[in-house]
């Protein structure tokens, strides 16, 4: 074997091994912001966020969940309670088949993880949006659970923590799907009579239903970095208003500026934030 015959297979050995290891394993990741690439590890380390730019990038129900509270604290409630089909809904699929397909793709049995756990020791009520589940949109199943987890919170004097991640009601079940803003609403009022706080985490995104109730009745209101936070996504509102809407509209930092949310944070922040506001709750 000649020298360039060596040279030309170790090449294609190193270049097999990279594209298993590398690629394969998903050992880097390029920033949809800045292009940054970042090996994968880091950016877990950074709370799932660009270390050059700190975009952060899309995570799970329960990766949230997890950047709050104590390693190891939290325990699931109502877990399995699953929608129904009362309106006999079908598109392309029907509704019961939709949501067969999102319990396989994400191991849940709808949109909304809540359960128990705590933040330096301080016991809470929590729950999380997996928008991997039809987008996070709420239904009757996400309206009870919240509903629940307020009222357990309620009986068990802790205050609650919710985070968001949501495309709004879940068109699949209609009205009673848009009930659940009123009855997601009406617990937190109880919740407030009973002396107990609710903070409110936006995560990007938070729209529809689920903005226009709960998520924005938050008696402290944080927002990550560069969410998109509203009602109507900003191509309908221009749309409907005829009027070019300002650079921003409807990010956190946006939001912040205008009295809409109390603070903008990176998810770093999030656990020693809230550490404090339940000292200050007590």
């Amino acid at each position: 074997m000649g020298l360039r015959d060596f040279i030309k297979e170790q090449v294609k050995k190193v270049t097999t091994i990279r594209k298993k290891s590398d690629i394969k394993e998903n050992l880097w990741t390029k920033c949809p912001s800045c292009g940054e690439i970042s090996y994968k590890a880091d950016i877990e380390k950074n709370f799932h966020t660009c270390p050059a730019c700190e975009y952060h990038f899309k995570t799970s129900g329960i990766q949230k969940i997890n950047f709050i509270i104590d390693n190891g604290s939290f325990i699931e409630l109502d877990a399995n309670i699953t929608s129904l089909d009362p309106l006999k809904f079908k598109d392309t699929k029907k509704y019961p088949d939709r949501i067969k397909d999102a319990i396989k793709k994400t191991g849940y049995k709808d949109a909304f993880i809540s359960g128990v756990a705590s933040v330096n020791g301080k016991n809470i009520h929590i729950g999380a949006f997996e928008f991997s589940f039809l987008g996070g949109s709420m239904g009757s199943v996400v309206g009870e659970k919240i509903t629940r987890l307020i009222e357990s919170a309620i009986v068990n004097k802790n205050h609650v923590i919710t985070i968001s991640c949501s495309g709004g009601a879940r068109m699949q079940e209609s009205i009673l799907s848009l009930m659940q803003m009123a009855k997601t609403s009406a617990a937190l009022k109880k919740l407030a009579k009973s002396g107990l706080a609710h903070i409110s985490v936006l995560t990007d995104p938070t729209t529809g239903g689920v903005t226009a109730s709960f998520a924005m009745l938050g008696d402290v209101i944080i927002a990550e970095p560069n969410a998109l936070i509203g009602f109507a996504g900003p191509r309908v509102i221009e749309q409907t208003i005829r009027q070019k809407l300002p650079e921003g509209f409807q990010k956190s930092e946006f939001l912040l500026e205008h009295g809409m949310v109390d603070a903008v944070l990176h998810r770093k922040e999030w656990k020693p934030f809230i550490s404090k506001l339940l000292d200050f709750f007590g």
